[in-house]
């Protein structure tokens, strides 16, 4: 029998590594959460009680209990092309500008999970290179990072299931840029996967070998830091940033009181960022 609770001090313990090691910051009352995405590690480490996987992986000698922990606190759900606008106004927008000043095109997805986003960033060049087949003659390159390493093997795999795909992909969208492949899955085409690399990367580390980029979607990610680390966040996104580049956050985030280094450009609809 398993024992899923979990005491004050031990939940206080928790909150305190998950901050130190990602800068992911619990409430005071998300013990819930903690045991919704531990529990399943408890079976899988044979250890039957959540207090004590705890106690486990605040030791630095369990690296892999830490590495499994640190995945499944920070694997979150995402969509196809979320909210939409962001990848309009590349097309619309971002991409004929950069094109008009760029040979080449750098872009990086700072939260790729399980590769919705850089895949949709991919798709949506595809779709503005349909008219504008000689936009970028040096190449297209995105990165996708992510801290889990679990979800960048998935990324890198490229393959999905239709419930998945259902999640913000339109029938004409997987016709296009998927291609069946066994047990019901589907693969990102390698037109579209060669586009995209991926490669592991803590926010709060640095930034020095990310090299310069003329985009950065950094979406549904600062939500999770306390004000102090999405300063210092974005002022590192700043450094890897190209003269009057831009950057994208989530649509209910904002820089207000947390930087002062992009002016905001206001669209219909949505709102991107660019560096001053």
């Amino acid at each position: 029998m398993t024992d899923r609770q979990l005491d004050e001090k031990s939940y206080n313990e928790f909150r305190m590594f998950l901050e130190q090691q990602c800068g992911i910051v619990l409430g005071e009352n998300k013990q819930y959460l903690v045991k919704s995405r531990l529990a399943p590690l408890m079976t899988t480490f044979n250890i039957d009680s959540l207090a004590v996987l705890v106690k486990k992986t605040l030791s630095p000698a369990e690296r892999q209990l830490r590495a499994a922990v640190i995945d499944a606190m920070t694997t979150n759900e995402t969509l196809w092309f979320r909210d939409e606008y962001p990848f309009e106004l590349l097309k619309s927008k971002i991409l004929p500008e950069l094109s008009e000043r760029n040979s080449s095109l750098k872009i990086w997805s700072a939260a790729s999970s399980s590769g919705q986003e850089p895949y949709s960033i991919a798709m949506a060049i595809q779709e503005f290179q349909q008219s504008n087949s000689k936009a970028f003659p040096l190449g297209i390159q995105i990165t996708g990072t992510d801290i889990s390493t679990t979800m960048l093997d998935h990324c890198k795999y490229g393959h999905y299931d239709s419930l998945a795909l259902s999640r913000g992909l339109s029938d004409e969208r997987k016709r296009r840029f998927f291609e069946a492949s066994d047990n019901g899955m589907w693969k990102v085409k390698d037109s579209v996967k060669k586009m995209v690399n991926f490669r592991q990367l803590n926010l709060l580390n640095s930034y020095s070998l990310m090299g310069r980029f003329d985009l950065v979607f950094c979406r549904n990610v600062l939500i999770y830091f306390s004000p102090e680390i999405k300063t210092k966040i974005l002022s590192q996104i700043h450094g890897t940033l190209s003269p009057k580049s831009y950057l994208f956050l989530g649509a209910s985030e904002s820089l207000s009181g947390l930087s002062q280094d992009f002016d905001m450009i206001r669209c219909n609809p949505g709102i991107v960022y660019q560096k001053q």
